[in-house]
């Protein structure tokens, strides 16, 4: 297990964030990052991507939150609009990336094209 997630779960987080083109990477923050996190803890993910909006945002935490099985409360948001310099520290200190978009996508991607 990494983050206190099985892969599976790390799978099915990879596989819905690469449905939205707009995502270059992603990063998992806060206790699973630091290796501290408890049964219950939630999955805290940084966005990032040139093309991130608000909308973007929401629908992913909706598809994450209300459409998967994992038992899981995902906080997510968008680095590029964060104002708190604190947050943005301890992402840049403690965030471990999860998710890269790949060249392949990227060539697959028709909105590239």
């Amino acid at each position: 297990m990494i983050f206190g997630l099985r892969e599976n779960d790390l799978t099915e987080i990879r596989i819905k964030l690469q449905q939205f083109p707009e995502v270059e990477e992603a990063f998992i923050y806060g206790s699973r990052a630091k290796g501290i996190q408890r049964k219950g803890s939630d999955v805290d993910l940084a966005l990032k991507g040139k093309r991130l909006n608000s909308t973007v945002i929401s629908q992913i935490s909706y598809i994450l939150n209300e459409e998967t099985l994992m038992p899981f409360f995902f906080d997510v948001l968008n680095y590029h609009s964060l104002s708190n310099t604190e947050l943005t520290d301890h992402i840049n200190r403690v965030g471990k990336l999860l998710y890269k978009k790949s060249e392949s996508v990227i060539e697959n991607d028709p909105e590239v094209k």
